[in-house]
Protein backbone atom coordinates (compact mmCIF):
# COMPACT_ATOMS: atom_id res chain seq x y z
CA UNK A 1 0.00 0.00 0.00
CA UNK A 2 1.34 3.20 -0.95
CA UNK A 3 2.74 5.38 1.93
CA UNK A 4 0.34 8.27 2.39
CA UNK A 5 0.68 12.13 1.68
CA UNK A 6 -1.00 14.92 3.74
CA UNK A 7 -2.10 17.37 1.73
CA UNK A 8 -2.68 20.91 3.62
CA UNK A 9 -5.38 23.37 1.89
CA UNK A 10 -5.64 26.74 3.36
CA UNK A 11 -8.67 27.80 2.86
CA UNK A 12 -10.94 30.79 3.52
CA UNK A 13 -14.73 31.34 1.24
CA UNK A 14 -14.03 28.07 -1.15
CA UNK A 15 -16.82 26.72 -1.01
CA UNK A 16 -17.81 26.73 -4.75
CA UNK A 17 -13.85 25.36 -5.84
CA UNK A 18 -13.25 22.39 -3.31
CA UNK A 19 -15.28 19.91 -4.45
CA UNK A 20 -13.64 19.85 -8.20
CA UNK A 21 -10.00 20.47 -6.09
CA UNK A 22 -10.68 17.45 -3.70
CA UNK A 23 -12.28 15.49 -5.90
CA UNK A 24 -9.36 15.66 -7.97
CA UNK A 25 -6.47 14.55 -5.62
CA UNK A 26 -4.84 12.01 -6.40
CA UNK A 27 -5.37 8.30 -4.51
CA UNK A 28 -3.26 8.55 -1.35
CA UNK A 29 -3.20 11.91 -0.89
CA UNK A 30 -5.52 12.94 2.08
CA UNK A 31 -6.87 16.39 2.49
CA UNK A 32 -6.58 18.56 5.52
CA UNK A 33 -8.60 21.98 4.68
CA UNK A 34 -7.99 24.13 7.18
CA UNK A 35 -10.48 26.55 7.61
CA UNK A 36 -9.62 30.28 7.80
CA UNK A 37 -13.14 31.88 8.97
CA UNK A 38 -15.56 31.01 6.11
CA UNK A 39 -18.42 32.62 5.84
CA UNK A 40 -19.94 30.52 2.40
CA UNK A 41 -20.09 27.22 4.25
CA UNK A 42 -16.32 25.71 3.32
CA UNK A 43 -16.01 23.08 5.77
CA UNK A 44 -19.38 21.54 5.30
CA UNK A 45 -18.43 21.49 1.96
CA UNK A 46 -14.72 19.83 2.91
CA UNK A 47 -16.17 17.56 5.22
CA UNK A 48 -18.61 16.00 2.77
CA UNK A 49 -16.21 15.57 0.17
CA UNK A 50 -13.82 13.38 2.46
CA UNK A 51 -11.31 15.98 3.62
CA UNK A 52 -9.99 16.52 7.28
CA UNK A 53 -11.56 20.22 8.36
CA UNK A 54 -9.60 21.73 10.75
CA UNK A 55 -10.08 25.81 12.06
CA UNK A 56 -7.85 28.07 13.06
CA UNK A 57 -9.31 31.27 13.46
CA UNK A 58 -6.26 33.70 14.05
CA UNK A 59 -6.38 35.16 10.17
CA UNK A 60 -3.42 34.75 7.67
CA UNK A 61 -2.54 31.97 5.25
CA UNK A 62 0.46 31.56 7.47
CA UNK A 63 -1.42 30.98 10.22
CA UNK A 64 -3.38 28.38 8.03
CA UNK A 65 -0.55 26.54 6.45
CA UNK A 66 1.05 26.12 10.18
CA UNK A 67 -1.96 24.96 11.41
CA UNK A 68 -2.10 21.98 8.69
CA UNK A 69 1.05 21.32 9.28
CA UNK A 70 0.67 20.88 13.06
CA UNK A 71 -1.96 18.96 12.46
CA UNK A 72 -0.58 16.70 9.54
CA UNK A 73 0.56 12.92 10.03
CA UNK A 74 2.42 11.87 6.98
CA UNK A 75 6.63 12.09 6.57
CA UNK A 76 6.09 13.83 3.25
CA UNK A 77 3.32 17.07 3.21
CA UNK A 78 2.08 19.10 -0.32
CA UNK A 79 0.78 22.76 0.56
CA UNK A 80 -1.73 23.53 -2.57
CA UNK A 81 -4.52 27.00 -2.59
CA UNK A 82 -7.78 25.47 -2.34
CA UNK A 83 -9.23 27.79 -5.14
CA UNK A 84 -9.06 25.53 -8.08
CA UNK A 85 -5.87 27.12 -9.72
CA UNK A 86 -3.76 24.28 -9.59
CA UNK A 87 -4.48 21.21 -10.92
CA UNK A 88 -3.66 18.19 -7.52
CA UNK A 89 -2.95 15.63 -10.61
CA UNK A 90 0.38 18.06 -10.65
CA UNK A 91 1.81 17.14 -7.07
CA UNK A 92 3.11 13.37 -7.46
CA UNK A 93 5.78 15.11 -9.83
CA UNK A 94 6.79 17.42 -6.64
CA UNK A 95 6.16 15.00 -4.72
CA UNK A 96 8.52 12.32 -6.28
CA UNK A 97 11.64 15.02 -5.96
CA UNK A 98 12.16 15.22 -2.54
CA UNK A 99 10.43 11.08 -1.92
CA UNK A 100 13.86 10.39 -4.07
CA UNK A 101 15.57 12.39 -2.45
CA UNK A 102 16.73 14.91 -5.36
CA UNK A 103 15.83 18.03 -3.11
CA UNK A 104 14.40 19.07 0.52
CA UNK A 105 11.83 21.64 -1.26
CA UNK A 106 10.11 20.62 -4.17
CA UNK A 107 8.39 24.21 -5.41
CA UNK A 108 5.87 24.74 -8.45
CA UNK A 109 6.75 27.62 -10.81
CA UNK A 110 3.40 28.86 -12.52
CA UNK A 111 2.97 29.08 -16.06
CA UNK A 112 -0.64 30.64 -16.48
CA UNK A 113 -2.80 28.57 -19.37
CA UNK A 114 -4.81 31.86 -20.06
CA UNK A 115 -3.76 35.54 -19.96
CA UNK A 116 -6.08 36.56 -16.98
CA UNK A 117 -4.68 33.54 -14.72
CA UNK A 118 -2.56 35.50 -13.40
CA UNK A 119 -3.30 39.77 -13.31
CA UNK A 120 -0.49 41.70 -14.44
CA UNK A 121 0.56 43.50 -11.04
CA UNK A 122 0.99 40.08 -9.19
CA UNK A 123 2.89 38.90 -11.33
CA UNK A 124 5.01 41.97 -11.32
CA UNK A 125 5.54 41.75 -7.49
CA UNK A 126 6.05 38.01 -7.53
CA UNK A 127 8.61 38.37 -10.05
CA UNK A 128 10.39 41.19 -8.05
CA UNK A 129 10.31 39.56 -5.02
CA UNK A 130 11.85 36.54 -6.47
CA UNK A 131 14.79 38.11 -7.91
CA UNK A 132 15.81 39.92 -4.40
CA UNK A 133 15.50 35.90 -3.26
CA UNK A 134 17.85 35.20 -5.70
CA UNK A 135 20.18 37.64 -4.61
CA UNK A 136 20.04 35.93 -1.21
CA UNK A 137 20.99 32.68 -2.98
CA UNK A 138 17.40 31.34 -3.56
CA UNK A 139 17.30 29.51 -6.85
CA UNK A 140 13.57 30.25 -7.90
CA UNK A 141 11.47 32.46 -10.09
CA UNK A 142 8.32 32.42 -8.27
CA UNK A 143 6.74 32.25 -4.94
CA UNK A 144 4.27 29.40 -5.86
CA UNK A 145 2.16 28.25 -3.19
CA UNK A 146 2.33 25.39 -3.88
CA UNK A 147 5.31 23.06 -2.74
CA UNK A 148 6.05 19.73 -0.95
CA UNK A 149 8.56 19.08 1.83
CA UNK A 150 9.10 16.72 5.14
CA UNK A 151 6.61 18.00 7.80
CA UNK A 152 9.08 17.47 10.66
CA UNK A 153 12.05 19.41 8.69
CA UNK A 154 9.04 22.28 7.85
CA UNK A 155 7.93 22.89 11.87
CA UNK A 156 11.70 22.76 12.35
CA UNK A 157 12.41 25.86 10.39
CA UNK A 158 11.02 27.61 12.75
CA UNK A 159 9.02 30.03 10.57
CA UNK A 160 6.95 33.12 12.76
CA UNK A 161 5.45 34.60 10.14
CA UNK A 162 1.47 33.94 10.09
CA UNK A 163 0.61 36.05 7.12
CA UNK A 164 1.17 36.49 3.44
CA UNK A 165 4.79 36.65 4.02
CA UNK A 166 4.79 32.86 5.27
CA UNK A 167 6.38 31.33 1.96
CA UNK A 168 8.86 34.48 1.25
CA UNK A 169 10.07 33.30 5.05
CA UNK A 170 9.77 29.81 5.17
CA UNK A 171 12.16 29.79 1.30
CA UNK A 172 14.72 32.12 2.74
CA UNK A 173 14.92 29.70 5.80
CA UNK A 174 15.30 26.80 4.29
CA UNK A 175 18.01 28.38 1.80
CA UNK A 176 19.75 29.67 4.93
CA UNK A 177 20.14 26.10 6.41
CA UNK A 178 21.45 24.49 2.41
CA UNK A 179 18.22 23.06 1.51
CA UNK A 180 18.15 21.84 -1.90
CA UNK A 181 15.08 23.54 -3.51
CA UNK A 182 14.06 22.46 -6.82
CA UNK A 183 11.25 24.63 -8.56
CA UNK A 184 9.06 22.24 -11.38
CA UNK A 185 6.86 24.11 -14.02
CA UNK A 186 3.16 23.86 -13.12
CA UNK A 187 -0.15 25.07 -14.87
CA UNK A 188 -1.88 27.90 -13.54
CA UNK A 189 -5.25 28.43 -14.11
CA UNK A 190 -7.79 30.69 -13.33
CA UNK A 191 -9.18 30.36 -10.18
CA UNK A 192 -13.07 28.18 -10.16
CA UNK A 193 -15.69 30.55 -10.42
CA UNK A 194 -17.15 32.11 -7.22
CA UNK A 195 -13.69 32.18 -5.52
CA UNK A 196 -11.66 35.53 -5.10
CA UNK A 197 -8.00 35.72 -4.51
CA UNK A 198 -7.02 37.59 -1.66
CA UNK A 199 -4.02 38.55 -3.18
CA UNK A 200 -3.65 38.60 -6.60
CA UNK A 201 -7.35 39.54 -7.19
CA UNK A 202 -6.88 43.35 -6.63
CA UNK A 203 -4.07 45.50 -6.76
CA UNK A 204 -4.63 46.29 -2.94
CA UNK A 205 -4.51 42.73 -1.88
CA UNK A 206 -1.15 42.45 -4.02
CA UNK A 207 -0.18 45.39 -2.02
CA UNK A 208 -1.03 43.92 1.49
CA UNK A 209 1.08 40.90 0.35
CA UNK A 210 4.08 43.04 -1.08
CA UNK A 211 3.92 44.62 2.45
CA UNK A 212 3.96 41.42 4.38
CA UNK A 213 6.93 40.39 1.58
CA UNK A 214 9.05 43.48 2.55
CA UNK A 215 8.54 42.82 6.49
CA UNK A 216 9.92 39.77 6.06
CA UNK A 217 13.12 40.03 4.26
CA UNK A 218 13.49 43.37 7.08
CA UNK A 219 13.18 41.07 9.57
CA UNK A 220 15.28 38.39 8.22
CA UNK A 221 18.09 40.60 6.59
CA UNK A 222 21.25 38.77 8.31
CA UNK A 223 19.53 35.36 6.56
CA UNK A 224 21.65 33.67 4.59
Amino acid sequence: MPTPIDVVLPCLDEAAALPGVLTALPPGYRAIVVDNGSRDGSPEVAARHGARVVREPRRGYGAAVHAGLVAAEAELVCVLDADGSFDPAELPALVALVADDVADLAVGRRRPVTAGAWPWHARAGTALVAALLRQRGVPLRDLSPIRVARREALLGLGVTDRAFGYPLELLIRAAADGWRIRELDVTYAPRAAGTRSKVSGSVRGTLRATRDFAGVLRSLGGAR
